[in-house]
């Protein structure tokens, strides 16, 4: 009797003990969550369905889905390809997806008054360079004679369009019209390619409130073309060159149609390019959700800048739910090099930035400048006051909300705090450009005046077209 007593007082006994050491452990693991506890977010709307475009630069929407960064913010999201930049911006505004990859000028040209207006956000930058100027085999053999060569033989890039001038004037001696493709009125290829014309200048056309073609006095005719189909368009004859996105300046190269002259790392050293748009509406109806959307793209940013990823990235992305182009084409500038002429194979490993040089944060200098363009070529008619330019940007790009999903990631410990700016949303001016030019978004009139082809503007707000 006595040893079953014994048995019964050693069976608690362990009993009791193995439970305090399960408490023990119950509250190690409750200390070790809780500061990621305490930074989750009350998701108000948790199914969303996000559009894209097929282009190396959607890499932030595909990466956060695929490595779980969505799901870990408890979100479900759903990325579906659009058929055009048009269809893109419609369907946000219209509600019928909750957010978008989009050109940098889309939301910026919707609020401040070139063509369908609406209030849209971006609280994410995507990447910074990524485009291309690309001319078929034909033209590139009338350029190349007049592009300087190095000691290897092979041409020395920046090529300026000074090399391209004596071609568009052969055109016109002939009769021709000189025809090249960009992708949307209002996209970062419009307005680079516009740059790089005009700095050797070349007239890429004026827009103005009844003519917004762009085609005034212009002397390359520009057009749109919807990015996946810019090979195809220049094989045909229809345009003669174009500018995009990746991958369809190497699928030129790829299928020996077209030569790449330069990236728009040479025409503006990390320059922005795509952002993420929302409607003002979403973001005042679901804060959180838009917090926790920016928190997995951040995270999918520096995902895809961090070393030996890159190869992962490439076979994601050519998967037929996303960019679907071949490995090959996509690994020519994703892995860090970009091809021109077939074979001329250099290292540009700054080509495609998803995270460093802070991309993803959404500088309010970088939509000034798209701002001053929207104004030099026309697009926005009339002569603007210096101020117009900042409250404008302040509406539509919103740090605040960047800085709030960047603060959890770091008390997650996702991000170091050194990793986050320290910046009043202007970057330090710069002469990065191709011409040199320098841009202070702190003075944007400046900047526009300081051009020799475009609109100026005078001191008392009165406009004039050179």
């Amino acid at each position: 009797m006595k040893k079953v007593h014994f048995k019964i007082i050693i069976i608690i006994t362990t009993m009791a003990l193995m439970s305090c050491g399960g408490e023990k452990k119950k509250e190690i693991a409750s200390s070790d969550s809780s500061v990621e506890e305490s930074s989750k977010l009350l998701i108000e709307k948790p199914q969303l369905t996000f559009g894209f475009i097929k282009l190396t630069d959607m890499a932030p929407l595909a990466i956060a889905k695929e490595k779980g960064f969505f799901e870990d913010e408890g979100l479900f999201v759903s990325v579906e390809a659009q058929s055009n930049w048009k269809n893109v911006l419609d369907r946000v505004i219209d509600g019928q997806l909750d957010g978008s990859h989009m050109l940098a000028g889309q939301p910026i040209a919707a609020g401040a008054g070139f063509g369908r207006q609406a209030e849209l956000v971006t609280p994410f930058s995507m990447d910074l360079n990524g485009n291309g100027i690309t001319v078929s085999n034909d033209v590139w053999s009338k350029m190349k004679p007049n592009v300087p060569v190095g000691e290897d033989g092979k041409p020395i890039h920046p090529i300026s369009a000074t090399a391209l001038k004596p071609v568009i004037d052969s055109y016109k001696d002939e009769g021709k019209a000189f025809k090249m493709g960009m992708v949307f009125p209002v996209s970062t290829h419009n307005y680079e390619i516009r740059y790089w014309l005009a700095a050797a200048g070349i007239n890429p056309g004026m827009y103005s409130k009844e003519n917004i073609q762009g085609q005034i006095d212009a002397e390359v005719l520009l057009s749109v073309t919807p990015p996946p189909q810019m090979p195809a368009t220049l094989e045909a004859g229809t345009i003669y060159g174009y500018c995009v996105g990746e991958p369809w300046n190497q699928q030129a190269v790829f299928k020996g149609i077209g030569v790449p002259v330069t990236t728009n790392y040479d025409i503006w050293k990390n320059n922005p390019e795509k952002v993420f748009v929302m409607t003002k509406k979403f973001i005042e109806k679901y804060p959180n959700t838009a917090v926790a959307v920016t928190k997995a793209l951040i995270r999918a940013g520096k995902w895809l800048d961090a070393p030996g990823n890159r190869k992962e990235a490439v076979k994601i992305l050519s998967m037929p739910g996303y960019v679907g182009a071949d490995e090959v084409v996509l690994a020519n500038s994703m892995t860090g090099t970009f091809e021109f002429e077939k074979g001329d194979k250099r290292e540009m490993p700054d080509f495609n930035v998803f995270y460093r040089y802070d991309a993803t944060y959404p500088f309010y200098s970088d939509g000034i400048w798209f701002l001053t363009q929207m104004r030099r070529w026309g697009q926005i008619p009339e002569s603007k006051p210096v101020e117009w330019y900042e409250k404008t940007i302040k509406d539509i790009y919103r740090p605040d909300i960047w800085k709030k999903a960047a603060n959890l990631l770091v008390s997650e410990g996702h991000l170091e705090a050194s990793e986050l700016p320290e910046t009043d949303g202007y970057k330090p001016a710069t002469t990065d450009f191709i011409d040199g030019k320098k841009f202070d978004a702190k003075d944007p009139i400046g900047y526009i005046n300081s051009f020799n082809i475009g609109n100026k503007e005078s001191e008392e707000g009165v406009s004039n077209i050179e």
